[in-house]
């Protein structure tokens, strides 16, 4: 028998075991776990018509994907109700922002609002500080975490680095917490640890609070940071894909990034269990 058949032979298989099981997991979401959690990442929202990207959504879709997870009876919740230990609803789900566009409060927020739904956007300090007016300023940022509905964490302070891409970027710099080649530990630490204190600071000195969680700038780890990171946030936030349970641990979760081409819908769907269930099999 071919390859390729066993294969589509494995796959229906494993399609008839979740359809019967009537439950299946998916990034941050175990089926058998009694605190169930999905993660889902946001970068940017424009208004319909404006220019998009892979990393950017329309006002609309945002719209629809809270409307659709509310009618879904998912629940929001912040990293700070996770580091607290709270019970976790049977159908919870942490929506993040990485980078801290304005839009995130000129679009977002309101619908957040409206919606009396939850999400924590991670912030890169210098955006923050630049007055540019593609990123928040201090002020959104306690206005939004006043409401109670958004919770403010660490993205880095200068080590969110686009290469050609653009934007807020060190010449020949690392993309973030990375090492340089043929850096010591010493060195890394003297740098990294003050970036991110850098970040910690800023927030804690505007929103009068320590940040509970890091998002780790382009989802790249790094082991000489783990205990820095440990020491000073209770949750971290990769770009993997994949699932999670978070009685093991607030460490390095997985998240599901939302596109035009993926709903919030569709990150619930079999065809994107069954994939991240192929690909942690390694099939």
């Amino acid at each position: 028998m071919g390859k390729h058949r066993v294969f589509s032979i494995l796959i229906c298989c494993l399609a008839a075991v979740l359809l019967a099981a009537g439950s299946f997991c998916l990034a941050g979401v175990a089926a058998v776990a009694n605190q169930p959690l999905t993660v889902l990442m946001y970068h940017h929202i424009v208004e319909e018509g404006q220019p998009l990207n892979a990393m950017t959504i329309t006002k609309d879709r945002f719209e629809a994907d809270l409307r659709w997870l509310k009618e879904a009876g998912y629940t929001t919740v912040l990293p700070r109700e996770l580091a607290a230990g709270e019970p976790l609803p049977a159908k919870a789900v942490l929506i993040t922002f990485d980078d801290g566009y304005a839009s995130n409060y000129q679009l977002a927020f309101p619908l957040l609002q409206a919606l009396d739904m939850k999400a924590a956007i991670a912030v890169v300090g210098r955006g923050v500080d630049s007055d540019d007016p593609l990123y928040l300023t201090w002020e959104m940022c306690r206005e939004m975490d006043r409401s109670g509905l958004v919770e403010i964490g660490c993205h880095s302070y200068d080590l969110h680095n686009l290469d050609q891409r653009g934007g807020l970027f060190i010449d020949d710099g690392p993309n973030g917490i990375q090492r340089i080649p043929g850096e010591t530990e010493e060195h890394f630490h003297q740098r990294v640890d003050r970036d991110l204190t850098e970040n910690m600071e800023g927030i804690r000195t505007h929103l009068g609070k320590p940040a509970t969680f890091f998002a780790y700038p382009f989802g790249v780890t790094e082991p000489w940071a783990d205990g820095f990171l440990r020491d000073h946030f209770s949750l971290t936030l990769t770009t993997r894909e994949g699932r999670c349970d978070p009685a093991g641990g607030l460490y390095d979760l997985p998240r599901l990034a939302v596109t035009m081409d993926r709903s919030a819908q569709a990150c619930f769907s079999l065809k994107t269990n069954i994939l991240l269930f192929i690909k942690e099999l390694k099939l």
